[in-house]
């Protein structure tokens, strides 16, 4: 593993533990091909969330413009 690879790790973990409520014992529990699961999904979700929210901000300024 790459020191670059290990960096992303711990910020990966950080993130999830900051932002999400995972604890440290699950993440280093989970299965590696487990982990990526849960970090595809929720990156999808995100990714999702994101566009929802800039549908909406977009809806917002043109009914402000009418």
């Amino acid at each position: 593993m790459s020191s670059e690879d290990l960096v992303t790790h711990y910020k990966t973990n950080f993130a999830l533990m900051q932002h999400h409520k995972y604890s440290l014992t699950e993440l280093e529990e989970m299965m590696p091909f487990e982990r990526e699961i849960y970090i595809t999904l929720l990156t999808q979700f995100l990714k999702e969330e994101n566009e929802r929210i800039k549908s909406q901000e977009a809806e917002a300024k043109s009914k402000r413009r009418r």
